[in-house]
């Protein structure tokens, strides 16, 4: 499961999957943008223990190869940034390689001699995991990079509309103060006149 969840400042949500016993759980995060582009993040063990404690990181990683079972707390804390909300990519994801296990003993039950075959299906599934876990990844960092350039893009666009207003009220104050300069006073002399 792959998510993009909204952090308010000041704030922290937490999030629970199941994983079944002696299945395999992974769950990566990874702040897209926001802030100083960090955030922090823990991992609750179904015992209630923390297993990944609080640290403040722009990306981060847990895995539990042989789960004992129960819900995972994962929890991203934004309570260090006061005003500033984040956008975070989660990665979450449950393997059940038991499952594997117990299809081989009914093929055996079958009399059908598919070792060969089952160990070939658990090692291709493994790798098809580690492919979308750095697909994950990949697809994070395309997005915190879209964002850093979408940030620079504003950035340098409003500055320049500043500078070119600048430029323009500069260029009316000379052209008014020139025109005054050279303007002629036209009007009657403060003269006598005589009769």
């Amino acid at each position: 499961m792959d998510y993009k969840v909204h952090i308010d400042p000041g704030k922290e949500d937490c999030y629970f999957q199941y994983a079944n016993p002696g299945a395999t759980f992974y769950v990566s995060f990874q702040v897209v943008r926001g802030g100083d582009g960090m955030a922090g993040f823990a991992v609750r063990h179904p015992s209630g223990q923390i297993v990944h404690p609080y640290q403040w990181k722009a990306n981060s990683e847990y895995q539990d190869q042989n789960s004992m079972g129960g819900y995972y707390s994962v929890c991203i804390d934004n309570q260090f940034s006061r005003f500033a909300a984040k956008l975070v990519n989660i990665y979450i994801t449950v393997v059940r390689y038991d499952m594997w296990d117990k299809y081989a003993k009914e093929l055996d039950a079958l009399n059908m001699n598919m070792e060969n075959f089952t160990t070939t299906i658990v090692g291709v599934e493994r790798n098809i995991n580690e492919m979308l876990q750095y697909q994950h990844h990949s697809r994070g960092r395309e997005a915190w990079d879209f964002n850093l350039l979408q940030d620079n893009n504003s950035y340098v666009v409003r500055w320049s509309i500043i500078q070119i207003i600048v430029v323009m009220a500069t260029t009316a104050v000379q052209v008014y103060f020139v025109r005054k300069l050279f303007d002629v006073k036209s009007g009657g002399g403060s003269g006598r006149s005589r009769i």
